[in-house]
C-alpha cells in the first residue's frame, strides 16, 4: 500500500528511479537501470539532447590535451570506452584520423611524440591504427596548410552523431520498459517519508502529473544547480562551473577525410573536422559562462577567435563572412576552482545526499565518451539504496540500429540498396548512418521514392518524418533538422516552415481519430 502523501491529492505513479534530464547521462542511466530490473521514469523539459549533448565537438575520444593536466585516469577510462561505444553503435560512431601539425613556436616535437605514445597505449589494446609521423610537404594533409608546417603527427579517435546517440539510448530504455517523457518539466520535488514525490508539467498543455520515486537522479546538466535551488529548495553554494563552448561551420576547406587538431598560442586547442560532406566544423572555445543557459549563443568575439585560430594554420584565411552556421553549448563542469576555464576538470563528479532519508544523486560534469561508465557509477548508488537486482550489462549491448554484422557499414549500405534499389546512393548512405539496421524498418514497404511521400528536400521524406515522430520523440522541424539529422545545413530556411506545417496537419489528423482507434 502506498503511504506517501500526494502533493495534489491524486495518487502518484510509482517507480524505483526518477531521472531528471534527457541528455546522454540521463538517458544512459535510465537505460542501464531499467536493464538491471529497476523501474524508471525520465523527464526532459525540452527535446532529447537539446542541451549540451547536441552541442559538443562530436568526438568519442580520450582527450589528448587532458594529459597535460595529468588526468591519466580520465584519459585511460575514456580511451577504453571509445572502443566500447564504437563497437556498440557502429552506425553512429566512426573512426577518424587526426593530424596534429608541429608548430615551431609552441610545444616541441618530442613532447608531442611522447604524448601521442602515451595516448596510443594508455587505454590498452585498440582496434584503431596508432600514431605515425607525417611529412606535410608531401602528404595530402599538408596541402591546405601554410608551408611553414612541415611535419606533423597523425593519430586515431572517433566521431559521433551525438544527438542520435542520446535518442538511441532513450529508445533502448523505453523498449525495456522505462517511461521517457519529453517536453515534461520537473517543477517540484519533495522528500516525504523517505521517498520522493515529484510533480511534472507538460510543456504543451500545462497539465501536471505526479510521480513517486525511491531515488531521484539529478542529471540536468547545466541546470543541475537550478534543480538543487529552485526545484529542491537546496540553497547551497554553486557546485557547477558553467563553461561555454562554441563552434562555427564553414564550407568545406579540404578534400581529404582526415581532421586537424591545432595548438593555439593561448594553450588552447581547436579542431577542424570534415562535417556533413560539404562543410568543415571548427571549435571549440572555452570560456566561463554566467548567463541564461537556455539562450546561449556564440558571441562575435568567439567567432573572431575561431576564425583567427584556424587562419593561423590554413593557407586560405577563414573570415567571419565564411561562417554558414554556428552553435554553442554550456558544459556543466564540476567547480574545482581552476584558474582558467580550459583547466577545469572534465571528469564527472557524483554527489549523493539524503533529504529526510530520501536519496538524491547529483551529477556534475562528464563527457559523451564516458557516459556508460558514469551510468555504471550511478548504478552503484542505486544498488546501495535499493539492493542489487542485475549485473552490469551495457558493455556488450548494441544500441538500437547497431546490431549489424561486424559493424561493417559498407556491407549494411549494400544490403539496404539490394532491398531498396530505388534509393540514391547518397541517401542510402545517410539513412544507414542514422538508423543502422533499422533503416529498412523506417522505409517500410516502399518500392520507389514516390512511396515515401512528400520530399521536403535533401532526401527528407514524409515517411522519415512520420518515423521520427512515432519512434524518436520528434515534434518540431528543429528536432528533425538539427538533432535527428543535420539537414538544416543543406536545406533553405523555408523547409522548416513546410515541415512544421506538415507536422501540424498530422497532429490534427491524429486528434480527429477516435481514442479507441488511435490507441
Amino acid at each position: 500500500m502506498n503511504t506517501t502523501p500526494s502533493l495534489s491529492g491524486s495518487e502518484p505513479r510509482s517507480v524505483d528511479v526518477f531521472v531528471i534530464g534527457g541528455g546522454v547521462n540521463g538517458c544512459g542511466i535510465a537505460r542501464d537501470a531499467i536493464g538491471r530490473g529497476y523501474s524508471v521514469a525520465l523527464a526532459e523539459m525540452n527535446d532529447l539532447a537539446s542541451g549540451t549533448s547536441s552541442k559538443a565537438t562530436k568526438l568519442i575520444h580520450g582527450g589528448l590535451r587532458y594529459l597535460e593536466h595529468y588526468a591519466f585516469r580520465l584519459v585511460r577510462e575514456a580511451l577504453g570506452e571509445r572502443e566500447i561505444v564504437w563497437r556498440n553503435a557502429p552506425h553512429l560512431v566512426h573512426p577518424l584520423r587526426f593530424v596534429l601539425p608541429h608548430h615551431a613556436g609552441l610545444r616541441p616535437a618530442w613532447m608531442l611524440r611522447l604524448g601521442l605514445f602515451i595516448y596510443d597505449h594508455l587505454g590498452g589494446p585498440s582496434q584503431l591504427p596508432g600514431t605515425r609521423k607525417l611529412d606535410l610537404r608531401h602528404d595530402a594533409a599538408g596541402a591546405p596548410l601554410k608551408p611553414e608546417f612541415k611535419i606533423g603527427f597523425e593519430y586515431s579517435d572517433c566521431w559521433v552523431d551525438d544527438a542520435r546517440m542520446v535518442v538511441a539510448l532513450a529508445q533502448d530504455a523505453q523498449a525495456r520498459g522505462a517511461h521517457i517523457r519529453t517536453r515534461c518539466k520537473v517543477i517540484d520535488a519533495r522528500a516525504v517519508n523517505g521517498a520522493w514525490v515529484i510533480r511534472t508539467r507538460d510543456q504543451h498543455d500545462g497539465r501536471d502529473s505526479e510521480w513517486q520515486a525511491k531515488i531521484l537522479i539529478n542529471a540536468a546538466g547545466p541546470w543541475v544547480d537550478h534543480i538543487l535551488g529552485d526545484v529542491l529548495a537546496r540553497r547551497e553554494p554553486e557546485q557547477v562551473r558553467l563553461v561555454k563552448g562554441s563552434h562555427i561551420i564553414v564550407k568545406k576547406i579540404f578534400e581529404h577525410d582526415r581532421c586537424y587538431i591545432f595548438q593555439n598560442g593561448d594553450a588552447r586547442i581547436i579542431f577542424a573536422i570534415p562535417y556533413e560532406d560539404d562543410f568543415t566544423l571548427i571549435g571549440t572555445t572555452d570560456i566561463d559562462f554566467t548567463g541564461d543557459v537556455s539562450t546561449v549563443e556564440i558571441s562575435a568575439d568567439e567567432t573572431q577567435y575561431l576564425c583567427a585560430a584556424a587562419s593561423e594554420y590554413f593557407v586560405r584565411p577563414i573570415a567571419v563572412s565564411d561562417v554558414v552556421s554556428a552553435y554553442s553549448g554550456v558544459r556543466p563542469l564540476y567547480n574545482d576552482h581552476a584558474a582558467a576555464a580550459q583547466e577545469a576538470t572534465r571528469d564527472y563528479v557524483i554527489r549523493e545526499e539524503k533529504i529526510d532519508q530520501a536519496p538524491l544523486v547529483n551529477i556534475f560534469g562528464g563527457k559523451i565518451t564516458t557516459y556508460r561508465r558514469l551510468s555504471e557509477s550511478i548504478l552503484t548508488h542505486i544498488e546501495a539504496g535499493l539492493g542489487a537486482r542485475g549485473a552490469s550489462w551495457t558493455k556488450n549491448a548494441p544500441l538500437p540500429g547497431g546490431d549489424f554484422e561486424n559493424g561493417d557499414m559498407d556491407a549494411l549500405i549494400a544490403a539496404i540498396l539490394k532491398k531498396k534499389p530505388f534509393l540514391p546512393a547518397a541517401l542510402a548512405n545517410r539513412l544507414a548512418k542514422a538508423y543502422g539496421s533499422r533503416t529498412l524498418d523506417m522505409l517500410g514497404q516502399a518500392q520507389g521514392m514516390a512511396d515515401l511521400g512528400e520530399d521536403f528536400g535533401a532526401g527528407l521524406t514524409a515517411t522519415e518524418i512520420d518515423y521520427l515522430v512515432a519512434h524518436e520523440w520528434a515534434q518540431t522541424a528543429e528536432d528533425i533538422l538539427w538533432r535527428r539529422s543535420k539537414l538544416g545545413l543543406h536545406l533553405p530556411a523555408q523547409a522548416a516552415e513546410a515541415i512544421n506545417a506538415y507536422l501540424a496537419q498530422k497532429s490534427v489528423a491524429r486528434a480527429a481519430v477516435p481514442t479507441d482507434l488511435a490507441t
